[in-house]
């Protein structure tokens, strides 16, 4: 930072005023989002309570993993439109595992609760079933992202609602829900911090030490960034590209876990349009479509920025319709930032 500093003080003054243009280019999104919270702030001042606050990190560690997941799909130049449809199916099958014996209308009369463990591993599982489909697809066929993950969705949601028959799963049994997803680790002032923020807490230090200290996360980077230099180098492309998706729907099959718990049931609606939050975080959180480049801190304080903002809107009663507006504005402006950096680097 030092070094960057002195390199700044420098440059002539034209150079300067060059540099803080691009600086705050580079930044909009995120100063954007600051600023909208900023007015929320002056017009709601209960937005940034100690209990508001909690709430929007306790909603950011739920939606991390998916993110988490949907980034490593972009480092590669791609992306992942499977994520929230893998999300809604994987908590339906948690939730129909997890059931109270007694419950009514009961999914599958006959048996108690399972162990939680391999639970959680039965979901990650299928969700790395359809990352497997999604990579083998893209690096054997050379089919594009948008495409085959398209496909997916579609498959895996109507699988989905072929199985469940749209049937809402409620009546969890508490060893998953109060017990262990939402169970309370500690309060901040009168709020309480769930376990699964801690869950979600090492899952992404999982994941930095994947990114950053594997040769599996260094062979992902160097597959975003040029694909034929990598196969050249001898990296087993296919390999990473399937190892990531299948890594992704893993993450999705997590989320889909932690989400019928966290709100207490499994619906249809489970899911819905998580994949394009998941993208419009990653992409604020500087995770370039161009491939190559992305880090862990960035996918956290882009998902963080997100929830800020939803929350915003939120405490300003703003209509559920128009956040559509505001998502689909902010994704479309975050991947305008994004290419003008990647054409000012060229």
């Amino acid at each position: 930072m030092s070094e960057k500093l002195e390199a700044y003080k420098a440059l002539p003054a034209k150079e300067k005023r060059h540099a803080v243009v691009n600086w705050i280019l580079d930044h909009a999104m995120i100063i954007i989002i600051l600023l909208l919270a900023i007015y929320v702030q002056i017009q709601k001042p209960a937005f940034f309570s100690v209990p508001s606050l909690v709430n929007i990190l306790s909603l950011t560690a739920a939606r991390l993993p998916m993110a988490l997941g949907v980034a490593g799909c972009i480092v590669l130049a791609g992306t992942d439109l499977s994520g929230g449809r893998v999300a809604g199916m994987t908590a339906f099958v948690a939730a129909i595992l997890l059931q109270k014996a007694d419950a009514n209308g009961k999914i599958l009369t006959g048996i108690g609760p399972q162990p939680l463990i391999l639970v959680i591993l039965l979901v990650m599982v299928i969700g790395a079933i359809v990352g497997l489909v999604n990579g083998y697809c893209m690096g054997k066929f050379k089919l594009h992202p948008f495409i085959v993950t398209l496909a997916t969705q579609m498959i895996t949601y109507g699988t989905y609602l072929t199985i469940s028959n749209s049937k809402q799963v409620s009546s969890l049994d508490t060893s998953y829900t109060t017990s262990f997803v939402t169970h309370p680790l500690f309060k901040i002032g009168t709020t309480s911090v769930m376990t699964y923020v801690l869950l979600s807490v090492i899952l992404t230090a999982l994941m930095w030490v994947i990114w950053n200290k594997t040769t599996f996360g260094k062979n992902m980077f160097a597959v975003g960034s040029n694909e034929e230099a990598a196969r050249v180098s001898g990296v087993n492309v296919l390999a990473t590209i399937v190892g990531v998706f299948m890594l992704a729907g893993a993450l999705y099959g997590y989320t889909g876990f932690v989400e019928a718990a966290r709100l207490g049931s499994s619906t249809a609606t489970l899911g819905l349009n998580y994949e394009s939050d998941a993208i419009a975080a990653v992409v604020i959180g500087g995770v370039s479509f161009v491939g190559g480049t992305g880090r862990i801190s960035g996918v956290i304080l882009g998902v963080f920025m997100m929830q800020l903002i939803m929350s915003g809107m939120t405490f300003l009663g703003i209509s559920g319709n128009v956040t559509y507006i505001i998502k689909g504005a902010v994704i479309l402006f975050a991947c305008i930032l994004d290419m003008r950096k990647y054409r000012a680097k060229k």
